[in-house]
């Protein structure tokens, strides 16, 4: 009788250590991350026309952001970010001529799957 409950409990330490480790598994799938960033983060550019980042993940176009601001915390791009309709992985923003200067890029990303990441990086023009 004692080496069945040794059995039953070894068993169920295997059963939990599995499903943890499907949740985790899962959980690291559900969010897309930034891949590739144009500029890039730190760089020293002429003044962009655009922001792109491409993801590692198909993007849900209604519920992702893109937005540029300048070292006063203004948002300099007066058109609204869009996912690109031929890769779904992309969002850009066209922007306007900007001043040498400080800028940031604030992008909060959807997955089609609905899981939400999101994150700033900071480039500057000469």
């Amino acid at each position: 009788m004692k080496e069945h409950g040794n059995v039953c409990r070894q068993l169920a330490k295997k059963c939990l250590a599995s499903v943890a480790a499907l949740c985790l598994a899962s959980a690291a799938f559900a969010h897309v991350f930034p891949q590739k960033q144009e500029p890039g983060a730190g760089t020293t550019v002429a003044s962009p026309q655009r922001i792109k980042i491409a993801f590692d993940g198909q993007l849900e176009p209604s519920f992702s952001t893109l937005t540029v601001t300048d070292t006063s915390g203004k948002q300099v791009n007066t058109v609204k970010a869009a996912v690109d309709a031929e890769q779904s992985t992309v969002i850009s923003v066209p922007l306007p001529s900007l001043s040498a200067g400080h800028y940031t890029v604030h992008w909060a990303a959807v997955a089609s799957d609905g899981h939400r990441t999101h994150g700033d990086y900071s480039f500057d023009v000469k």
